[in-house]
């Protein structure tokens, strides 16, 4: 089983290394937008490893949002962080999903859209005064699928912790969700290979 093999051949490292996929695509022409895959997707078995969650929003939203996101910024803040490049941007690296008060979308789509737009990282909508728990608990159990324009594309599928089985059952629903969005399904997948953070690759497909 090829994760087993990419666990057991991963050194022991002073970090929790991450499990990744890489799929290669084949006959997709990429340069062509409604080809392109952009899908967030829940995994069975979470992805072993903490995500960070930032929440755009004021009032009710924000108050809720305290004790669950990793970090909260009102629409006061929005503008001082949109102005500050660096820090934006410092921002926008180490946050895996941002989370925006549904009439605040504009203005972030304005104020942070050239620095989230091209990390595939705009908010997700949430109406105001919603209890955004449910959201951001769903979110640190998916990951962003994104190809762009290249035909090789990475996803994490969970952490060294976790058992094969489990980062087994998370690869399939990634390559089942991945060949729903392909015109020849498993005819347009390559290969596939899983990985650790810094171990030797092993092929799946």
């Amino acid at each position: 089983m090829a994760v087993q093999k990419a666990l057991e051949s991963a050194k022991k490292r002073n970090f929790t290394e991450t499990v990744e996929l890489a799929i290669n695509l084949v006959d997709v022409d990429l340069t062509i937008p409604k080809n392109r895959i952009q899908e967030d997707i829940i995994l069975p078995n979470g992805r072993g490893k903490s995500v960070k969650i930032c929440v755009i929003g004021g009032g009710e939203l924000a108050l809720k949002a305290k004790d669950v996101a990793d970090l909260v910024i009102t629409p006061d803040e929005l503008g001082a962080i949109a102005d500050d490049k660096k820090q934006a941007k410092k921002i926008a690296n180490s946050t895996t999903y941002f989370i925006a008060e549904a009439p605040l979308m504009a203005q972030v789509g304005k104020r942070l859209g050239t620095v989230l737009g091209p990390r595939g990282k705009m908010p997700k909508p949430i109406a105001p005064g919603a209890d955004p728990a449910p959201m951001i608990d769903g979110l640190r159990k998916s990951v962003s699928i994104r190809t762009k324009d290249r035909k090789t594309f990475h996803a994490p599928v969970g952490s060294v912790d976790m058992s094969a089985e489990d980062i087994a059952d998370n690869i399939e629903l990634i390559l089942k969700r991945v060949e729903s969005k392909l015109e020849k399904g498993r005819h347009n997948i390559a290969s596939a290979y899983v990985k650790t953070t810094m171990g030797p690759s092993e092929r799946i497909l």
